[in-house]
């Protein structure tokens, strides 16, 4: 493991600006992560910094962002705006990028990988999709389902839930799985609900199950290429 800095910049979006963070590692990797927290919180959320914290300092770059809204087309036109920011900033220079973030967050990275695939599809600058929490349905209405743009998904994804995820009933996500085309994974957290709490463990240890199996499936996709 190794160090890493931070440094807060401030991404225009519209008429206003996006706050954002930067967590640089001392030695960058050719790729970096974005993420973006759930309805409600922001980028300080403890588990998108928890993540953060993991991976720079395993070597990857990561810009996480806060955008307040619970409509989904606005979370995603602001996501956008972030991946096209990191895309075309001069101060660090990578091969890829990995989206990713929590609850309505992982919602709004897969519409935008969507729209980027959809838009070009020759554009391999998105390697991957990370969700975590995938809000597939509300409580307790499992008829209607948010799977709408991960059919068209064009990059691996991986989904991280709580096997009693009240919000993502597991049969439903494993059948909506077996219906990508692209190489996927689900890693299951045990009895863990929405916000990923399991009676008996530490939310430190959840995380660290979670964080070590994002950093490992990233490190798998990036050797494949």
């Amino acid at each position: 493991m190794g160090g890493y800095g931070e440094v807060k910049v401030k991404i225009p979006f519209g008429n206003k600006y996006l706050d954002a963070i930067f967590s640089v590692p001392e030695r960058i990797s050719t790729h970096g992560v974005i993420l973006t927290h759930g309805a409600g919180g922001d980028m300080n959320f403890p588990h998108l910094v928890s993540l953060v914290t993991y991976l720079a300092s395993h070597g990857v770059l990561c810009l996480r962002f806060t955008c307040k809204g619970l409509n989904i087309t606005y979370r995603t036109k602001a996501y956008k705006r972030v991946v096209e920011y990191l895309k075309s900033c001069g101060e660090y220079t990578l091969s890829g990028v990995f989206l990713g973030g929590r609850s309505m967050g992982s919602r709004a990275a897969a519409s935008v990988v969507r729209q980027i695939s959809q838009d070009d599809s020759n554009d391999e600058f998105i390697q991957g999709l990370i969700c975590l929490s995938y809000p597939l349905h509300r409580p307790k209405l499992q008829s209607k389902l948010r799977d709408e743009d991960l059919f068209f998904i064009r990059c691996p994804v991986l989904f991280v839930s709580g096997s009693e995820d009240e919000m993502c009933e597991r049969k439903l996500l494993e059948g909506v799985a077996s219906k990508i085309k692209v190489p996927k994974k689900i890693h299951w957290v045990d009895k863990a609900n929405h916000g990923m709490s399991v009676k008996g463990r530490t939310a430190d240890d959840v995380m660290m199950e979670i964080n070590t199996e994002i950093f490992s499936w990233i490190q798998e996709i990036i050797e494949q290429e």
